[in-house]
């Protein structure tokens, strides 16, 4: 699991530790000292903690002028026990809010699992977006599957055409533009 980094070709762009308006403005990271764990894994240091036991992110690029983030996750999205959901919300969604921000795009190749449970944190998200969206990019089959059965697929947009593998190969903007684009046309 260590070996596992969030992805960081983007970081000649943004860093979110360098920007007064991330909600993980000043913090350091030692690439020596591995110790945030999942299940007893050790993890990249490079991953933030947002107080869950399972669930890790990374915001990967932020424009506040065209009001939108690209955040990578990884772990276990476990709302059932940890209630992970709330700590995404609490510590990275509603700070990014409050700095405008209403698109979110979430990366999830490295999302494991997703154990469901109320969908109160996802309905507060959808609503302070307002005229903004959610889009979830990546995510495995079997996590999706499990978000439609929380009815999560009314607040977040994922699958079909949100499966974009060759995403990397993107600079921030226009991959923002090209997410937005799918968006618009499943919202029309």
């Amino acid at each position: 699991m260590q070996e596992i980094e969030p992805y960081y070709n983007w970081e000649k762009h943004y860093v979110a530790s360098h920007d007064e308006r991330s909600p993980f403005y000043g913090r350091t990271y030692n690439l020596d000292y591995f110790e945030n764990a999942i299940y007893g894994y050790y993890i990249h240091p490079l991953w933030d903690h947002i107080g869950s036991e399972t669930l890790y992110v990374k915001i990967l690029f932020a424009d506040y002028v065209k009001k939108y983030v690209i955040i990578e996750l990884f772990g276990e999205w476990n709302d059932t026990l940890h209630n992970d959901i709330m700590f995404l919300k609490r510590q990275v969604i509603d700070p990014l809010i409050d700095e405008g921000i209403n698109q979110f795009i979430l990366m999830g190749e490295n999302v494991l699992d997703f154990h469901g449970a109320e969908d109160d944190y996802y309905a507060e998200w959808f609503d302070d977006v307002e005229d903004g969206w959610i889009a979830a990019v990546n995510f495995r089959e079997h996590v999706e599957q499990q978000w439609k059965k929380f009815r999560l697929d009314y607040y977040i947009n994922f699958g079909g055409t949100l499966q974009l593998n060759n995403w990397r190969t993107l600079q921030p903007d226009p991959f923002y533009e090209f997410v937005k684009k799918l968006i618009i046309r499943r919202l029309a």
